[in-house]
Formats: structure tokens, sequence, C-alpha cells
């Protein structure tokens, strides 16, 4: 019975804190494609002497135009990954909290959020 107790008492501990690891792990998962796609962006500045406008979106990384067709410009990544809860990330030129800001709305797909339902952006990294 006192084993029972104990590991009933461990369990009550160690649990809590294995629920939220991924959570965890898709926000650093976010933080690396943003990281990435922050990159590629930067190359494609150094490339054309400007960001690609909001129009264009992070389809320009891809070596995609406007409506998915390919363009005579370089691909800078292979494909444009999405964000670990499944939806596509986000392109502002200008940006709010920069010059141009690549978010994930988090896990709520919405703007703001807590906890797990935070925003994680290239300004938060």
């Amino acid at each position: 019975m006192v084993v029972v107790v104990i590991m009933g008492i461990m369990a009550a501990l160690i649990v809590p804190n294995l629920m939220d690891r991924p959570d965890q792990a898709r926000a650093v998962a976010a933080r690396q494609d943003i990281g990435a796609l922050m990159q590629a962006l930067k190359l494609y500045r150094l490339d054309n002497g400007r960001y690609p406008t909001a129009e264009q979106g992070l389809e320009a990384l891809a070596g995609k135009s406007q409506g998915g067709q390919a363009s005579s410009t370089r691909s800078y990544m292979d494909h444009l990954p999405n964000d670990p809860w499944g939806t596509p990330y986000q392109y502002l030129n200008p940006g709010v909290h920069g010059e141009i800001d690549v978010f994930s709305l988090g896990a709520d797909g919405r703007a703001g959020g807590e906890d797990g339902d935070t925003d994680i952006g290239s300004w938060s990294r």
C-alpha cells in the first residue's frame, strides 16, 4: 500500500511537467522554421535589393510567382513549411515589429493568446 501511495505522489509531481512538453516542442519548431524563413528572406533581399512584397508573400522564396506558377527568380527554399499546427506562416511587409514580420498565430490560430496560444514571431526569437 505504501508503494502505491509513493507512486501516486510521484505521478502527481511528474505528470504535469510532462504534459506541456508537446506544446514546448511545437513552439521550438516554430521558432526554428521562422529562423530559416528569415535567413531565406535576407538572401532574397541581397539578391533583389528588397524583401518580397506582401502580395508576393513567402511564396517568392520557393521561386513561385503569384498564382503558384514557377518564376524565373531564384528559389531560396525547396518548399514552404507550415507551422507545427498545420497553418501557413504569416508574412507582413512592412512589419509591425520590424521591417518585415514572419509569424505563427499559435495553437488557436488567432492573434494574441497566452501560453500555448501565444503568437510566435521573428521579433520573439
